[in-house]
């Protein structure tokens, strides 16, 4: 299967389309489940599924729900710092980029001479509908 630029075996195809369907972060465990009946059977074909799609920058890892989205940004790694908002209510994920945070963040490993890996922002709260504010 062709998704975008990206040729996916059938196990990340079938991967990002539960993502993708989801109104929640999904977990390995989770998709696997939701996955049986189209012959994943392993967690070993959902994580290496996974770490492609997470490659690719077609599937975002929250670390702090230890969970996987598909991403909303179509040319995600070209428009700045992904950061996620979390409503810890309703478990709604907001997804958004912010190139002025990409740059503070830069700026701070620089001064710091620190390199970094890799940098998740995940903001923990509540959404509007939840917060009851507009």
């Amino acid at each position: 299967m062709t998704e975008g630029r990206r040729t996916l075996t059938k196990n990340e195809a079938l991967v990002f389309g539960a993502l993708r369907k989801s109104d929640q972060p999904m977990s390995a465990y989770a998709l696997l489940d939701n996955l049986r009946d189209d012959g994943l059977r392993a967690p070993v074909q959902v994580y290496r599924a996974l770490d492609r799609l997470v490659e690719f920058g077609m599937a975002h890892r929250l670390e702090s729900l230890n969970a996987f989205v598909a991403c909303n940004h179509p040319d995600c790694d070209d428009s700045g710092q992904t950061a996620f908002a979390i409503c810890d209510s309703c478990g709604k994920v907001t997804e958004f980029t912010d190139p002025a945070l990409e740059t503070r963040l830069a700026d701070w490993a620089n001064q710091a001479s620190f390199v970094p890996n890799r940098t998740t922002v995940e903001l923990r709260g509540h959404c509007a509908d939840c917060s009851g504010r507009p």
